[in-house]
């Protein structure tokens, strides 16, 4: 194995995109359809790529997920660099579920709920 790029289950392609470039710095890469209305998107920022799949194109291409809505028990964990910066910057646009700590496994982190549903927890090595 050489990496992993999840792909999550979204409410609205378009509106998920814009919040992770506004609040996260993420580039767009590639989206189905290249216009409009995305049913799927690609997104990068520097090593991290996460995928965005709307409800109905994931559920058509795996029938699997017709019971299951986005967010749930899925989770991400991210490292990063300058994590006190950001939540600071953040903190009051976002929702945060887990403020600002330093962890036992020697990390600084904060978790928060994106406009989806999932947790995400962005992490920094402390120094």
């Amino acid at each position: 194995m050489k990496s992993i790029s999840p792909n999550l289950m979204v409410y609205n392609v378009n509106d998920t995109i814009e919040y992770y470039k506004q609040y996260f710095n993420f580039e767009l890469i590639k989206t189905v359809p290249e216009d409009k209305n995305f049913q799927w998107a690609m997104m990068r920022n520097g090593n991290v790529t996460i995928m965005f799949q709307s409800c109905d194109s994931l559920k058509n291409e795996l029938p699997h997920f017709e019971d299951f809505e986005p967010g749930g028990t899925f989770t991400l964990f991210i490292i990063g660099e300058n994590i006190k910066k950001l939540y600071n910057n953040l903190k009051d646009d976002i929702e945060i579920v887990s403020d600002l700590k330093e962890t036992f496994y020697d990390m600084i982190e904060f978790t928060f709920r994106d406009l989806n549903g999932y947790l995400i927890t962005l992490a920094e090595p402390l120094k």
